[in-house]
């Protein structure tokens, strides 16, 4: 059941990250910075999701200094293929031209990224680099998530800006808010899962205990 939300909340996550690209008024720092890349060097947005993962991979083993944790290149792998997924299928399908209707799906977009970070992190498996080097941050600072959340964008937004980045109004409320979202999502989302978790394991223990009697 873990594995199952674990992927759910990746697929979840990069579902947002899609629509964010797509409302065109700026998309989060380390996203923006995937954008430029592709457009500046090439190769997929994806594939820049896997590259820079590679790198972040070896920061975060520095940072905790302990072996590097190349099982998150899997997820890094999984949430390259769902951004090119979803961005292939959104180009088709969601074309906002007003700035209304960009700002709605800015905004959704950004609401689903919170969730599906939240899902795929309580899992506890081998989380995006990103959101390790997030984690390890906060653990070394003792400072709020969305501190030390908005101190990785930050960093991000200079080089998305370096490489002519998608970077814009969307930009400025994610660095603003998506820290403080997260954290307000994730409070919520632990329960729901605990509870899920706790019923399911439950539910197996009465069935083994029913095998057993009979």
């Amino acid at each position: 059941m873990k594995y199952v939300l674990f992927v759910a909340g990746i697929l979840i996550l990069t579902l947002g990250i899609s629509l964010t690209i797509q409302s065109e008024l700026g998309t989060s720092p380390f996203d923006a910075l995937l954008v430029g890349l592709s457009h500046q060097v090439g190769l997929s947005v994806g594939s820049w999701e896997v590259i820079i993962a590679f790198l972040l991979i070896g920061c975060n083993a520095l940072l905790k200094q302990q072996k590097p944790e190349f099982l998150g290149l899997v997820t890094a792998f999984i949430t390259g293929v769902g951004i090119d997924m979803w961005l292939y299928v959104s180009e088709s399908l969601i074309t906002p031209e007003v700035w209304y209707s960009k700002l709605m799906t800015f905004v959704i977009g950004l609401v689903i990224i919170s969730i599906g970070t939240a899902i795929y992190l309580q899992t506890n498996f081998a989380p995006i680099p990103i959101d390790r080097l997030t984690l390890i941050l906060h653990e070394l600072t003792r400072t709020p998530l969305f501190i030390s959340r908005t101190l990785i964008y930050f960093v991000f937004l200079i080089l998305a800006f370096l490489l002519s980045g998608p970077i814009g109004l969307g930009t400025l409320l994610t660095v603003c808010c998506a820290g403080l979202l997260l954290q307000f999502i994730m409070g919520h989302t632990k329960k729901i899962l605990d509870r899920i978790l706790t019923d399911r394991d439950t539910s197996s223990h009465t069935e083994r205990e029913k095998e057993r009697s009979v």
